[in-house]
């Protein structure tokens, strides 16, 4: 039976780590089908603290699952596919039908961004393709941008994307945005965002040297194809949290985020951090900080129970 498992080896879940095998509690990490979470499939990190240069996503994570395991943490590749909450020690049931029992666990299984569906962006992602204006936005100055969605999260990320390119193309399937009303007004009516109406995506263009060139695009009313030019291409049609393994068990809000106090669920000496249940943020900063609050409070739980 192990003193701490902490479900996912993302920013948080390294992190979280790293204060629990200092606290020599002797942590295990399941690491899940995404060892290093989302920051794996960012190429530049500028916004991280520490690292003026910038550096790539998943030399810091490689880099931070070796700190973590310098302390001695442990790791176990595999997903967590039940949870049983009910009584200590809690269980958790693996891909491989496997169960580790443990007397706390923090998941930090965050959250994942959602795609087309395209070849294209998988083939692009990294070069011209993300899902995270704030992440990304200053990689594309002054060069033209193409936004995907309709919601808060598309207009507030093509608000953010104005600061950084020459022009923003918000791409809808609709005729109107989903958005609140005063979002909406606020990206209509701004200088330098067009948007596109009744369209969807085709297909991300590119090529291997110079990465996203331009989106095919399809109006889904009068069948035309058109191309439109841009460099970086972001996707804003939401993200989904990974909480499938625990419905029923925690509560979670209508999206599926797990709904906390502070790092704290209703489960006693169950903690979540990172994405997982912020759908705010959603920044490796920021899921590193719950996930040493989540440890710390882990830690408390373990020495009142004189664990």
């Amino acid at each position: 039976m192990e003193k701490v498992v902490i479900i996912g080896a993302g920013a948080a879940g390294l992190t979280a780590a790293i204060y629990t095998a200092r606290a020599n509690l002797a942590p295990l990490v399941i690491e899940g089908m995404q060892p290093g979470g989302q920051l794996t499939t960012t190429n530049d990190v500028e916004n991280y603290p520490g690292f003026p240069e910038g550096i790539d996503g998943p030399t810091l994570m490689a880099q931070t699952r070796a700190q973590a395991e310098k302390f001695g943490t442990k790791f176990q590749f595999g997903e967590v596919v039940a949870a049983d909450f009910s009584q200590r020690p809690f269980k958790l049931t693996l891909t491989d039908d496997t169960i580790v029992e443990a007397l706390t666990v923090i998941i930090a299984t965050g959250a994942t961004a959602k795609y087309l569906g395209l070849e294209s962006e998988k083939k692009f992602a990294g070069r011209g393709v993300s899902a995270c204006a704030t992440c990304d936005g200053a990689f594309y100055r002054d060069v033209p941008i193409v936004v995907v969605g309709g919601g808060d999260t598309a207009c507030e990320e093509a608000m953010f994307l104005t600061r950084f390119g020459s022009k923003v193309t918000l791409v809808h399937r609709r005729d109107e945005l989903r958005a609140s009303k005063i979002m909406a007004e606020r990206t209509m009516n701004h200088e330098k965002i067009e948007i596109v109406w009744d369209t969807v995506v085709e297909e991300v263009l590119g090529n291997d040297k110079d990465g996203v060139t331009g989106a095919r695009v399809k109006h889904v009313k009068s069948g035309e194809i058109s191309e439109i030019p841009c460099t970086g291409f972001f996707l804003a049609i939401g993200h989904k949290p990974n909480t499938d393994a625990f419905v029923g068990q925690l509560d979670m809000d209508e999206t599926g985020y797990l709904v906390t106090k502070g790092v704290k669920t209703k489960i006693p000496g169950v903690f979540a951090a990172g994405d997982v249940s912020d759908s705010v943020y959603r920044q490796a900063v920021t899921a590193a900080g719950t996930g040493c609050a989540a440890a710390l409070e882990a830690e408390r739980f373990l020495e009142a129970e004189g664990v």
